[in-house]
């Protein structure tokens, strides 16, 4: 089972440069969890673009939508910023023959007590049994991704 990861920026890929929170986003927070844990699974990294989802338009939609139709796997996992993950798994609805999971993390994964790497685990856990559809996978949980949103107060998803 081949797996193809593409990576298109938020929170999770964040490096911080000093104490006012001045970012930008680096090279995809996956790449480094891939080489550090024990993982054993076929796996491609596309890195698609490196933007906070906050900056994500429907044309940037469009290009990961692209990217996912034309991946020769079926099992897709996204790597996204959560403010605007659902958006982006609205506009990937109908695409057919393939499970698409889409994960990130509250905090950066640079950061010692980041979710990233347990939320990354977990997308590549779920994406492996998951009939196609698009999913978000956040915290433990795997949500329809048509079916979710951020509740911004508990800094968390819920079922919508």
């Amino acid at each position: 089972m081949k797996i193809h990861i593409i990576a298109v920026g938020g929170t999770i890929d964040k490096i911080y440069f000093d104490a006012k929170s001045k970012y930008q986003i680096g090279k995809p927070a996956i790449s480094k969890v891939l080489t550090e844990q024990p993982i054993h699974l076929n796996v491609q990294v596309t890195a698609l673009m490196a933007k906070d989802s906050l900056d994500m338009n429907d044309a940037d939609r469009e290009a990961i939508k692209e990217a996912v139709l034309s991946s020769d796997a079926n099992k897709i996992v996204i790597t996204h910023g959560t403010d605007t993950m659902t958006d982006t798994a609205q506009a990937l609805a109908g695409i057919k023959n393939k499970a698409i999971v889409l994960t990130g993390a509250l905090q950066p994964a640079i950061f010692k007590h980041s979710d990233a790497e347990f939320n990354l685990g977990g997308a590549l856990a779920a994406v492996q049994v998951l009939e196609h559809g698009v999913y978000i996978v956040m915290n433990g949980n795997v949500f329809d991704g048509l079916k979710v949103k951020k509740d911004r107060e508990r800094n968390r998803f819920v079922e919508a």
